[in-house]
Formats: structure tokens, sequence, C-alpha cells
């Protein structure tokens, strides 16, 4: 395959094996690729979703709105069918534009912490979306990462913003509550930057979270807000965090509980949201790739704690040869120490080390974003071969999966895939 999406698929696919699992997570890539979902929707005169059809002939000029970690691939799929007149996109630091040309502007904000050019960006693309005549049309791309890339802090300061963030990413907290906070100190998210909107839209949008919650997917920021200031701080006190806000912080959202009931904050949504791909998608092309090659398929789901996920994926491993599980989702892992990983690394270790007395299997996991954690990997594959306990219990104490994978020599690499669909993993018996 030319455009493999798996890198170092030669130097790790060192057993057959391997090859197949390999082969099957590089099926789920690019089930998630938006050159690969976008046409499926898109033709130069129509938007067609679950059979409802929007008609984009009709108006003068189209334009695009992209944000998240896959805006610019997003936006390179659509303009290579609709010619767009001119468009924003806001991606990730550090990830290179994978499309070129006057007619986009493009900024690259920082993730999952918000920055300067968050606000920035944030600025423009309001400034962008109220600017344009009733007879426009916006199309937004809308994807996983999108909550920090834009940010106007509503009466609070970047620094206490970005302070908020580092508490909730370390604290346990689901990506729904994350956002639930989050939409409450910002002046965009919760369909607030297309509540004054003079021109038409729409969204598309690709999934990171679980059961496709669109008021969650980059803060529901084209779409509207169906949580509130009394719901954010509920959290705050579930996780036991209060202590750890800026006063400022917990003054605003305290203020605002009590003037709630007559605050517009957009309850319906003005514009269609339409998700056109989550992580099914994947796990769906991973099935057919691992029937294909002969195994029998089992697929899951996993949300939530991590050590409850490896559990459940335990007691579907089958004693039949030729059994695969594809699993898919996100789990929440507890950062204990400074080592180098995350949830995808963490998950193969910890099964690695549940796996010691079993018959010989393959393990992998992945990030379909090709960025695991704090590391530079997507994830790691591994057989259930035999490792000192004690050595396994450590590198999760520090947080190390990612350096015990190193070790392994089993870490995948895809660097940023400029796409977004949650976590994907195999087990091949």
């Amino acid at each position: 395959m030319d455009n493999m999406i798996i890198k170092n698929f030669n130097e790790l696919a060192t057993t057959d094996k391997k090859k197949d699992c390999l082969e099957i997570l590089e099926s789920g890539l690019q089930a998630a690729n938006p050159e690969n979902i976008i046409p499926k929707f898109v033709t130069p005169n129509e938007i067609k979703i679950n059979n409802k059809v929007f008609n984009i002939e009709k108006y003068s000029s189209i334009y695009s709105v992209a944000f998240g970690k896959a805006g610019d691939s997003m936006t390179r799929a659509l303009n290579a069918i609709i010619p767009i007149k001119s468009g924003i996109i806001v991606i990730p630091k550090g990830s290179k534009a994978k499309i070129k040309g006057k007619k986009f502007q493009i900024f690259n904000s920082r993730h999952p912490k918000p920055d300067q050019t968050s606000v920035k960006a944030a600025k423009e693309v309001m400034k962008f979306v109220q600017n344009k005549r009733s007879d426009e049309l916006i199309i937004f791309l809308v994807s996983g990462g999108g909550s920090s890339l834009l940010a106007i802090p509503d009466e609070i300061t970047l620094e206490d913003k970005i302070h908020v963030t580092n508490v909730l990413l370390k604290s346990g907290a689901t990506i729904q509550e994350f956002n639930c906070i989050r939409k409450h100190l910002s002046k965009i998210k919760g369909g607030k930057l297309v509540e004054n909107m003079k021109c038409q839209g729409v969204s598309l949008v690709m999934s990171d979270v679980e059961g496709d919650d669109l008021s969650s997917i980059a803060s529901g920021t084209t779409y509207m807000d169906n949580t509130t200031y009394a719901d954010a701080l509920e959290i705050i006190d579930k996780y036991k965090i209060r202590w750890k806000m800026p006063s400022e912080v917990l003054k605003l959202l305290e203020d605002r509980v009590n003037i709630e009931k007559s605050l517009d904050i957009p309850k319906k949504t003005k514009i269609e949201n339409y998700v056109i791909a989550n992580n099914n998608d994947c796990l769906k092309a991973m099935k057919e790739a691992a029937e294909k090659i002969g195994y029998t398929v089992c697929i899951m789901q996993i949300f939530g704690d991590i050590k409850e996920a490896v559990i459940k994926i335990l007691e579907k491993i089958s004693e039949n040869e030729k059994t695969c599980i594809i699993f898919g989702g996100e789990t929440t892992v507890k950062v204990l120490g400074n080592g180098m990983g995350g949830r995808n690394q963490e998950l193969v270790l910890r099964m690695l080390k549940n796996t010691q007395k079993l018959k010989k299997m393959i393990i992998a996991s992945i990030g379909t974003d090709g960025i695991d954690g704090n590391s530079n990997f997507a994830g790691a594959i591994t057989e259930n071969i035999k490792i000192d306990l004690d050595t396994m219990k450590e590198f999760l104490r520090n947080s190390d999966s990612g350096r015990f994978f190193q070790k392994q020599k089993g870490n995948i690499v895809t660097n940023a895939t400029h796409t977004n669909l949650m976590d994907i993993g195999v087990i091949l018996r």
C-alpha cells in the first residue's frame, strides 16, 4: 500500500501475526481519513446525510470554517469537491497544514491547552462568521481537539482558563464534564459562535466523544449548550477540585448560577449539525479487514477508567485460534508520574501485565490522531512475552508506558494523522 499511515509498519511486522494486526489497525486509520469520508456525503451540488438533502447550488458563495485536529484534511477533501471561496482553518501547533493556497487563513494553536493564538483564531473566526450575507453559506468542519484551538475566555484571563484546563486534565473528569466547564467560561462555545450569524450554515462533524454528543464535540461551538452553570459547579465538587480553581473562575460560575434563568444561552441549535464519522466507522473497516484475513471477530467499545476497560477486554479473550477482538473508544487515565506515554500505550502495558499466563497473543492500541498522551507515538504493539512483574508495575507507577515500549521496540509511529476518531485496538490469537 502507498500512503501507509503507520510509518514503521515494516520494522514492527516481525511476525505474520504482528503483520495481520498492523494491517487491521491501518484499515481503521484509513477509515478515519477525511479524504475517505467527505466524498461519501458531499457532491458539487448537495450535501446528503441520512436521507436529508442540503442543496448548495442556491448560494452566491460558499465558505468554510474548520477547527480541530482534522481541520486541514477535512478542508482539503471538501475543497476538492466544492470550490470554496475562502475559509479559515484552525489546527494544533506542530501540525503542518495539508492544504496550501491563498484562499485559506491557517492558524496553529495549542492543544490541549489554549494559547494566545487560540484567542486570535477565535476572534478571526467570529469576525468571519458575522460578516457573511444571508445568501451565502458557511460549511463548518468540526473535529475533536477543537475546544482548545478556539478560545475567547468570558471575563476571566487566558491564564485562568489554562490553569482550569490543567486541573481538569489531571482530575480524571470525562470529556463531557471537561467541556461542560469549558463552555461556561467561554464566549464562543456552546453555540455562541453561530448565534448572531446572518448567513446560512451547516456543520459536518467528526465525532471524538462517546455517543456522538454534539454539545460536547469541540464544546458544541456550532451547536448549542444543554448543560448549565450549576452543572459546571457540580462537576468541580464531584472531583473535589474547588480549592485548585482560581477565585475569579469560581466567582464567575457562582454569580451566573444565580442569574442563569435570565441569560440567553443557546438552548436550541441554529444550524444543522451532522455527524459524518465516528469511532464505529473505524471498527467496521477493521472488522472487514480481519475477516478477510480469516479471523473470527468480536467488536467492543470501551470508555471510562482504564483498569475497568482492561478487565472488560480480558473477559472477551477466547481460547480459540484465529480469533480477533477489535475495540475502540477512549479510556481515562489518572496521571501518576512524570513519565512519557499515553492511554493507548498504558492499555497495552496493562494488558501485557494481565496476560502473562495466557497463550500467545498480539496486543495493540493506538490513538487515531497519531499522538498518544505526551508521547510522539500513536500507541504500541506487543506479544504477551514474559516480563518481570515489578518492572511493569514500576513503569505504570511512573506513567511511563511510552518508554517501556521504546525498550521493547513496540511503539507505533504515524505522526499527526490530521484526523481524530478516538482510539482503536486489536487483540489477535
